[in-house]
């Protein structure tokens, strides 16, 4: 999936969240989006979503803009995993897994596919277990496993490190670029963190709704000596 903001502004009470955006992720790529809370992130996610629409200028998936008329067909396609796990407590893994596509008509078995993509994370043995009997990194991968259950072309996580550990959180990151190569999807990533930055093919820095720098990662080691002097 190819996704654009072309000129985006979005504007909320006292606050103008994005000012002209222009960014473009292509085809199968993973970007990173940094800098403080407040500079964009996560409205950009949410615009790049459907979740959300901009005030100006307008957003193309695949070269087409995302109309009213598109939006159902476009968050089907697309899979959000957040800092807060959001699990159900009272359902299972797999049946956490499943919540999106239940209420959905498929053409798949929603059990097997469940079953796929916990084992895609590692989970498959834990599919009966309730939120309530896993860790940190383990709800995170249900989360996970719930965001591709509908085969997604595009991915979004919103600091999704941000609750874990650095260890379990290095973990998160590794399984995210390993399915979104397994899966061929697009990836659009915010975090306060650097190394989880470094991991994507560029780096997409904001600032006052603002986008002040666009790099592509050559090394990992290049990219977090670029990023060494940014703390949030």
């Amino acid at each position: 999936m190819r996704l654009a903001l072309r000129e985006v502004t979005r504007c909320y009470p006292e606050l103008t969240a994005l000012d002209g955006v222009d960014l473009a992720v292509g085809d199968g790529e993973s970007v990173a989006l940094t800098g403080p809370s407040g500079s964009g992130k996560s409205t950009i996610l949410h615009l790049a979503g459907g979740m959300d629409r901009p005030d100006r200028g307008g957003v193309e998936i695949d070269g087409e803009e995302l109309t009213a008329r598109r939006l159902d067909a476009h968050r089907r396609g697309t899979g959000f995993v957040f800092q807060r796990f959001h699990l159900l407590p009272a359902l299972t893994a797999l049946d956490n897994v499943l919540a999106p596509v239940l209420p959905r008509r498929v053409d798949f078995d929603r059990r097997e596919r469940g079953m796929e993509m916990l084992a895609a994370v590692g989970l498959a043995e834990r599919a009966r277990a309730l939120p309530s009997e896993l860790s940190g990194g383990q709800r995170q991968r249900v989360a996970i496993a719930r965001a591709l259950v509908g085969r997604p072309r595009l991915l979004l996580a919103d600091e999704p490190t941000g609750n874990l550990d650095s260890v379990t959180g290095r973990g998160i990151v590794d399984l995210l670029m390993n399915l979104r190569e397994q899966f061929e999807m697009t990836m659009l990533l915010a975090t306060h963190d650097a190394e989880v930055a470094a991991s994507c093919d560029r780096i997409v820095r904001l600032q006052d709704g603002r986008i002040v720098a666009d790099d592509v990662v050559a090394p990992a080691a290049d990219a977090l000596d670029r990023l060494g002097g940014y703390r949030p």
